[in-house]
């Protein structure tokens, strides 16, 4: 693979980062903004950019990314995290911030411009980039995404002075019954975990990517920061009674978080045997309820796969009772 085709494969792999992100930024800001032409719009993209993430992750794959540059793939797994933990960091916060209803919906408008605004120039960039080194379908496709964000991005800009109108009250108020959170009835909600489990599927699909965020953020954490309460205060043993319960990226922020401190083998060598691949993408944020009904599906392998993992982590009588159900009608 030539340089230039390699810069093409760290572009689609940023671009693919950004978008799988954005999916869980845009689902954070449509529960919380109610009913309108801003909803309206959000919930456009959101469908857009699920279809942008798929369609990046495609040519990539056709690019044979991940298998013949370790060094490229190396830095989609990174651009991935990134992308992840500024999303999963974020999400959270834009349910707080703003002194009220009508100011946080504005002031993830504006945020959602700058978001815009990076993808339209990563999407430029990609389709120069493509144009130079005559990757025909690579250039279609970043010319044709790039279209849907400057759309998004003159839709949003439009919205603003509604925005802020609500802000100082000359414009309906909030109404936080009318938010997609508050709307949402059990079927909504059952087509939202799918698409999540679908978006998170496709987040990890490089190996490691789960035990890669882990690291990153176990190089920095504090102690509050760790899944274990009180870890300093714990023995060995209480610390590795607790370690089964942890999700891969946790196993992999204490992994970190004990080679900058105490560096006990005993530790480490108990997380070296829990760490490895999830059944599925997601997994461990997953509840009993959502990994039974995936199990439902009647994929043999994916169960099999599920009693191995879950004898071996958290021994959840809920998922082993599930596995054994259908392995049995199988």
């Amino acid at each position: 693979m030539s340089q230039i085709d390699q810069k093409i494969v760290q572009y689609l792999n940023e671009a693919h980062a950004t978008e799988v992100a954005l999916v869980r930024v845009l689902q954070s800001q449509i529960a919380m903004t109610p009913r309108g032409s801003y909803r309206d719009a959000l919930e456009t993209h959101l469908g857009e950019t699920q279809n942008h993430a798929r369609r990046v992750e495609q040519r990539l794959s056709a690019l044979n990314a991940g298998g013949s540059n370790p060094l490229t793939s190396a830095v989609g797994v990174v651009e991935t995290v990134i992308g992840q933990a500024l999303a999963l960091g974020k999400t959270p916060f834009d349910l707080l911030r703003g002194s009220g209803g009508e100011e946080k919906v504005l002031k993830n408008a504006k945020d959602a411009c700058a978001t815009e605004a990076l993808e339209i120039a990563t999407y430029t960039s990609l389709e120069r980039l493509a144009k130079t080194a005559g990757d025909d379908e690579t250039e279609k496709l970043a010319a044709s995404i790039l279209a849907d964000e400057e759309r998004m991005l003159a839709r949003v800009l439009r919205e603003i002075p509604k925005l802020t109108d609500a802000v100082v009250g000359r414009a309906p108020a909030y109404d936080v019954t009318k938010t997609g959170a508050a709307e949402a009835t059990k079927e909504t909600v059952r087509k939202a975990s799918a698409a999540t489990k679908r978006t998170a599927r496709q987040a990890r699909k490089v190996p490691g990517v789960a035990q890669a965020e882990g690291q990153v953020k176990g190089a920095v954490a504090s102690e509050s920061d760790l899944a274990i309460a009180r870890y300093d205060s714990l023995t060995v043993e209480e610390i590795n009674g607790r370690l089964p319960e942890l999700s891969q990226i946790d196993l992999a922020k204490v992994d970190s978080y004990e080679r900058r401190h105490q560096n006990r083998t005993t530790v480490l060598g108990r997380i070296t045997t829990l760490r490895g691949d999830e059944p599925w993408a997601g997994y461990d944020e997953l509840t009993v309820a959502e990994i039974q009904s995936v199990l439902s599906e009647g994929d043999e392998d994916r169960v099999k796969q599920v009693r191995a993992y879950e004898r071996d982590h958290k021994n959840r009588a809920g998922v082993l009772q599930a596995t054994e159900r259908e392995l049995s009608n199988a």
